[in-house]
């Protein structure tokens, strides 16, 4: 009888657990504007730092992931000094899920809006997986605003389309549509060599659409984003970057968007970070390189001692 209930606690303990909802570590703010002829919002925080240098950061969240995920990022750049934008991209987190067109370009035009509201005309930004994709995209839109690009694991440093195969927008939506907190924590966990439990809030923080009332909504959007990376890519354009740029990889990422769509043999020819990292630095003239060893796809979360000092030498806060 005690070994049931022991076993019943634990059960019911990690159900409450995946059932938690996380809170945004800042006050969220919200953008109205309309695209499309609907009216929408744009989540937003906006950190200030006690010892203000003057300068602002950008941070760009990943596909997977929302503003929330950069929690541990904030405070070391509050602390030197910056002015920390951290937005939820129309059809993420707690923006709008509108049922529009989405482009990189469109999400970086809301993001230069955003950054007119709030009076910032010059800013570093930082992209991290698919917001790697955005802060190219919006470097290359608006290269006067950008003062230093860091892109953090970003994903389509190679074109998808050309080996992974093609999913009508059905299929993508109905496979969304089946999500469940187990498939996004699977998912999640390809993200790093080894799990730990403290990575759990960021899956939290994922699946706390599956409890929304605009789930359907939640469902085609996340599919058309799928389709915004699959058919926008922006590899074939990095030699056009000209501000100072670095790159942070974990060498240990594997990650490719489709990659369930790929047969094994394929699946060790792509998403090879190491040389795709150096390929971009290639590109990029005059960028730095940091390669982490051991690092999976996300080394703020995984390596965020390492992943501050670079920050910081980049940014001359060393």
């Amino acid at each position: 009888m005690k070994h049931f209930s022991l076993i019943f606690s634990l059960v019911f303990f990690s159900f409450l657990l995946t059932q938690a909802q996380v809170e945004y570590p800042y006050p969220v703010q919200k953008m109205a504007f309309t695209i499309e002829g609907q009216a929408v919002q744009m989540a937003f925080m906006d950190i200030k730092s006690e010892k203000p240098s003057g300068k602002t950061i950008l941070l760009l969240h990943g596909k997977n992931f929302n503003g929330y995920y950069w929690k541990n990022v904030v405070p070391f750049l509050t602390r030197a000094g910056y002015r920390v934008i951290v937005p939820d991209q129309l059809g993420w987190g707690e923006s709008s899920r509108a049922n529009i067109h989405y482009s990189f370009h469109l999400l970086a035009a809301n993001t230069k809006k955003l950054l007119d509201t709030l009076g910032i005309s010059q800013t570093v930004v930082l992209g991290h997986s698919m917001g790697g994709m955005l802060a190219t995209r919006f470097s290359l839109m608006y290269p006067q605003v950008v003062e230093k690009l860091i892109l953090e694991n970003p994903i389509g440093l190679e074109d998808y389309k050309t080996f992974v195969p093609y999913q009508p927008l059905s299929k993508l939506v109905a496979k969304e549509a089946a999500a469940t907190y187990e498939s996004y924590k699977k998912y999640q966990q390809s993200y790093y060599p080894v799990w730990k439990p403290e990575y759990e809030q960021y899956v939290q923080a994922q699946a706390a659409d599956l409890s929304r009332k605009d789930v359907d909504s939640i469902a085609l959007v996340n599919a058309l984003t799928y389709q915004l990376i699959y058919e926008q890519p922006v590899c074939y354009e990095f030699n056009r970057l000209k501000m100072p740029a670095l790159l942070i990889i974990g060498a240990a990422d594997r990650t490719v968007v489709g990659k369930d769509q790929l047969t094994e043999a394929q699946k060790k020819i792509y998403g090879q970070y190491p040389s795709l990292a150096r390929k971009t630095q290639q590109a990029i003239k005059g960028s730095q390189l940091k390669l982490l060893p051991g690092v999976g796809h996300i080394p703020h979360v995984q390596a965020p001692e390492a992943f501050e000092k670079i920050v910081l030498h980049f940014l001359g806060n060393n």
